[in-house]
């Protein structure tokens, strides 16, 4: 008798609930290890990335950690700890290596060694937990969560920088880490301070790349090439300092030759405020950019198209009551390698929205796209960016929610949809509260959700969409401030609870010679 160890089926189910593949050959029998279908199983990894907060001496950051309650007969942790923090100088050391990087760090060159006590600890499902630092320089975080805690593990970062040329309330979802990002939207203009931010989860150092576009082409650049970003460490570039070239939209793209990082883009503007750019989602011939507020003062589409052919788009506002173009602004021409840019104005004119691209003809290119909102206007503005993103797919969550400011934005640009939304138990006590709302096909439903009874602390909005098309979703979180509505926007797209873990035509631990 010849037998595939249990130990071995087990290990391919637990890969593939960290990776989303796995697969396992028989040795003498290749043809019993094709699947005939596949489930879906939770994931039992996950991590996230945090990047570094403002350095203003003003600003007060607040991490929220939070997974939905669900059944899982393991135990489990989820935590978010330091990485350290890296000169920019270091990071572009093109002779850097590993190696050289770990020597640096033991003769004191690389600063200080990262803390290794969490800053958040997950304690229970279902309720979000979180931490508060004022500490200048406070470093970017890095984090994993295991069992119980991994399937839709959830981290946000808020910081209200109250004066200062960064004032702004600054929010981003953590990211989990990748190898390829795109982030149309940032800007090396003279107004504008904009960081690439790079953080490398694992033990083994990254190289990354960062290309820049402009209106009318690549940027020419000699020092975004081979950037060495060390073990569990966080590095920030200024993107004006990676460029000659002064260009109002630009689109970056990050790329790791080696490892992988966690990238976002921090965008400070004079006199109109600052925030995080997420990464746009993958280039693909469609986009939808859920959840533009209905007082916008100003819309700024910027988009590009990364292949060899140009695009052409029509460009839409999913609204309140139904799907129209903009007057005079019906479509937009990529070039190719080219970053295209429209203001829209005032395009929700009153009601909220979401704009959705797609192709004029066929199947179309695949683009990239991203927008600058701004709301109030003179002294009392405040700017936010709204990526392209997936859309909600089985969950999705916001983390980090108030009493008083947060707005769900549900999208529907397709068929009608039925969304459940729960609003958690508070981080200091309330108890959960569901509610179900019906998305009309066309249209952008704009709801305030019903904050916990009881609420106390903060809570997370968990989006499922139930029944229906697909559902694209924002939560927009907003904070007076010196008489200004300070805010910011996260998408939310599918929080990858689970994985496709493919189901063997037969038993493969009874199998004969």
């Amino acid at each position: 008798m010849k037998s595939t160890p249990l130990s071995l089926i087990a290990g391919v189910v637990a890969l593939a609930s960290v990776t989303g593949f796995a697969a396992v050959t028989v040795p003498g029998d290749e043809g019993a290890t094709q699947a005939k279908s596949a489930t879906r199983l939770p994931v039992e990894r996950s991590s996230l990335l945090c990047p570094a907060p403002s350095t203003s001496d003003l600003a007060e950051t607040k991490y929220t950690s939070f997974t939905p309650a669900g059944e899982s007969p393991k135990a489990g942790t989820a935590e978010l700890k330091p990485a350290e923090a890296l000169p920019v100088d270091d990071a572009t050391d093109k002779g850097a290596t590993d190696k050289g990087a770990k020597d640096k760090k033991k003769e004191g060159e690389k600063g200080k060694a990262a803390d290794t006590k969490p800053v958040v600890s997950l304690k229970e499902l279902g309720k979000p937990f979180t931490a508060e630092t004022s500490k200048t320089g406070a470093p970017a975080l890095i984090g994993t969560a295991t069992d119980t805690f991994a399937p839709g593990w959830a981290a946000q970062q808020t910081t209200m920088a109250a004066a200062g040329a960064a004032r702004g309330l600054l929010g981003v979802s953590c990211t989990a880490p990748d190898t390829d990002f795109w982030f149309p939207g940032a800007s090396t203009g003279k107004a504008r301070q904009d960081y690439v931010h790079l953080t490398n989860p694992d033990d083994t150092a990254a190289v990354a790349d960062i290309e820049l576009y402009g209106a009318e082409g690549a940027l020419k650049s000699d020092v975004g090439e081979g950037i060495t970003v060390p073990a569990r460490s966080s590095v920030p570039m200024l993107i004006s300092t990676l460029t000659s070239e002064v260009a109002e939209n630009v689109a970056v793209h990050v790329t790791t030759r080696s490892g992988r990082v966690g990238a976002v883009v921090s965008a400070a503007e004079e006199e109109v405020g600052s925030d995080w750019l997420a990464a746009s989602a993958d280039p693909t011939s469609t986009q939808i950019l859920p959840g533009i507020p209905a007082d916008a003062t100003s819309v700024r589409l910027v988009a590009f198209a990364p292949g060899e052919d140009d695009a052409d788009v029509k460009v839409q506002l999913v609204g309140k009551s139904g799907t129209f173009s903009p007057a005079g602004n019906d479509t937009l021409h990529i070039k190719s390698q080219m970053t295209a840019s429209v203001d829209l104005k005032d395009v929700t004119r009153g009601e909220p929205g979401s704009l959705r691209l797609t192709p004029v003809d066929g199947d179309g290119t695949p683009v990239v796209a991203a927008l600058r909102v701004v709301r109030g206007t003179g002294a009392k503005q405040e700017v936010a960016f709204i990526p392209a993103t997936g859309p909600v797919g089985e969950r999705a969550t916001a983390a980090d929610n108030r009493a008083k400011g947060s707005v769900l934005s549900l999208a529907a640009p397709g068929a009608t949809a039925k969304v459940k939304v729960t609003a958690s138990a508070g981080s200091e006590g309330g108890k959960a509260a569901v509610k179900t709302y019906t998305v009309k096909g066309g249209t952008t439903l704009e709801v305030t959700p019903d904050a916990p009874a009881g609420l106390k602390g903060g809570y997370a909005l968990t989006v499922e969409p139930e029944s229906g098309g697909q559902v694209y979703a924002a939560r927009t979180l907003t904070v007076p401030e010196d008489g200004i509505n300070m805010f910011t926007v996260q998408t939310l797209p599918d929080d990858g609870g689970t994985v496709e873990v493919p189901e063997a035509e037969q038993d493969l631990s009874v199998l004969d010679d």
